[in-house]
């Protein structure tokens, strides 16, 4: 294993660690590893408060023995089965979406192209929705509805898209209007489904982390576990693709083939945070923006991004649940946090 500095991506000098005669190598951009350190920081911080807050207030030091198996009663019950899943479950799925929005910005070399924009968590909507009404579905059969409607709409989107090769525009306007066509078709199935049912969609619509537990945990936690190394694996050929097709190919990338897999590897985590919790707005929007501001790169970076993501929906979530006198969803908070972030890096944007 050797180690040399190496100026290249951002233009900052970045150590490279090169393993068997230099066929495996790894660069470390210290700016990105340090904006990491300080963001897991600070989901560490958001961590600690959502776990010593709420009806039932605990110190830290009760926390603490509750995680390490030392606590008992009602300490163990609050800390480890009510708070600990909810917690660990806003880290993953923030993450997801943060993720899957760096993915897409990057596919597509516009801010505006995220999941949200694109249609892809409206179709996952569209899919639970169709369990849920048509089937009177339960979780697992919801989240597989959620996840076969992304899949679906990620297809039609790229189909439509094409010509001769799929180009980030292209891809944006097309995503706008299926969105557009889907949002339709939502509103018209719950407007056709009895009260209650269509209340209950509707609640689930909003996108929420209440009643979720180890349950749901293990699941999303398996799939990530496939997800996210496919993601870091195809990392390096997103790079080269962010420079054009044609440079993609010179350097030995099949830019159709890598494009294919970074959209399969967005759509599935973009519809696994719809399948598990409902859709999330915004957090794939705004996430891989600040963290790509924060970390001062010309691009979108993966982890920045994945732990931004982490930090706003756990962050939002603890907003969700106290700083108002009654409980609200989650992805009622991400609107009006994303929303203000958005309008916040309008204006930035706009003064350079």
């Amino acid at each position: 294993m050797t180690g040399s500095p190496s100026p290249v991506g951002s233009g900052r000098p970045a150590p490279v660690l090169r393993w068997f005669g230099e066929r495996l190598s790894l660069r470390f951009d210290m700016r990105v590893l340090g904006t990491s350190l300080m963001l897991i920081a600070c989901c560490l911080a958001v961590g600690a408060a959502a776990l010593t807050s709420g009806r039932f207030p605990l110190s830290l030091a009760h926390v603490v023995s509750a995680l390490f198996g030392q606590a008992e009663g009602d300490v163990r019950m609050v800390v480890v089965e009510w708070r600990l899943p909810r917690l660990a479950l806003g880290f993953l799925l923030g993450g997801a979406l943060g993720l899957s929005g760096a993915i897409f910005q990057s596919l597509t070399r516009n801010p505006l192209g995220s999941p949200d924009i694109i249609g892809f968590s409206t179709g996952s909507y569209t899919g639970a929705l169709a369990v849920i009404l048509l089937f009177s579905g339960g979780y697992y059969e919801t989240a597989a509805g959620g996840l076969a409607g992304g899949m679906l709409t990620a297809a039609a989107v790229y189909l439509l898209a094409y010509r001769r090769g799929v180009q980030g525009f292209r891809l944006i306007i097309v995503g706008i209007g299926v969105s557009a066509m889907l949002s339709a078709v939502n509103a018209w199935m719950i407007r056709e489904a009895n009260l209650q049912v269509a209340m209950s969609a509707a609640i689930w619509g909003a996108g929420s982390l209440n009643g979720l537990g180890f349950e749901q945990l293990r699941p999303v936690l398996v799939v990530l576990l496939v997800l996210v190394p496919l993601a870091l694996l195809l990392s390096r050929p997103m790079r080269q693709l962010e420079l054009g097709d044609d440079v993609a190919r010179a350097s030995g990338v099949s830019a159709d083939r890598i494009r294919l897999g970074l959209i399969v590897v967005g759509v599935a985590l973009t519809a696994i945070v719809t399948a598990a919790a409902g859709p999330i707005a915004f957090i794939a929007l705004t996430a891989p923006q600040i963290a790509r501001r924060i970390a001062r790169t010309p691009g979108t970076v993966l982890l920045p991004s994945a732990l931004t993501g982490s930090l706003l929906l756990v962050g939002a979530d603890w907003a969700a649940q106290h700083a108002f006198s009654v409980q609200l969803p989650v992805g009622v908070m991400t609107v009006s946090i994303g929303g203000l972030c958005f309008i916040w890096l309008l204006i930035r944007e706009g003064r350079t």
